[in-house]
């Protein structure tokens, strides 16, 4: 497999999100895609945790598609394996993603914008939130790839 690069995997992002899929799918399939991983569930099992987990203003859903690719490369796959690469890679993405942006809420990074609500959906189209999440979806991605490399087995 050929090694993919921070800035490509940042761009695979941006382009799932670009083409129709939500943050959090669009994070999974680009840093699970850069790890050799590929599979029709990807992006379902994410799609009730994009728009802030299914439009509720929970965590913003590029993190929590982070999350998900740094389970599915250094998660467990038996009972018996240790936690401790897969807690830490997750704290580290985390803390990363909050110093970067402020927050983890997508209600929060989107300046009280309650997608649940049609006022919401209104304000996310009107006050241009679609880059804003483009860049939460890129930058997410970068952030699960960095920290798959630093905690890799």
């Amino acid at each position: 497999m050929a090694e993919t690069s921070r800035d490509d995997v940042r761009q695979s992002a941006e382009d799932l999100w670009a083409s129709g899929f939500y943050c959090a799918e669009s994070v999974l399939l680009a840093v699970t895609r850069a790890e050799g991983l590929d599979s029709q569930l990807l992006p379902a099992v994410a799609s009730a945790f994009c728009s802030g987990q299914a439009r509720t203003c929970g965590p913003c859903g590029a993190l929590s598609g982070a999350l998900m690719a740094v389970g599915a490369v250094l998660g467990r796959r038996s009972e018996k394996d240790a936690m401790d690469a897969v807690y830490a890679a997750g704290g580290q993405l985390i803390e990363t993603f909050e110093g970067e942006f402020g927050s983890r809420d997508c209600r929060t990074l989107l300046d009280g914008c309650d997608l649940g609500t049609p006022e919401g959906q209104a304000m996310f189209r009107e006050r241009g939130f679609m880059e804003r999440c483009r860049n939460f979806t890129g930058r997410a991605a970068e952030m699960a790839r960095e920290v798959i490399a630093e905690h890799r087995r």
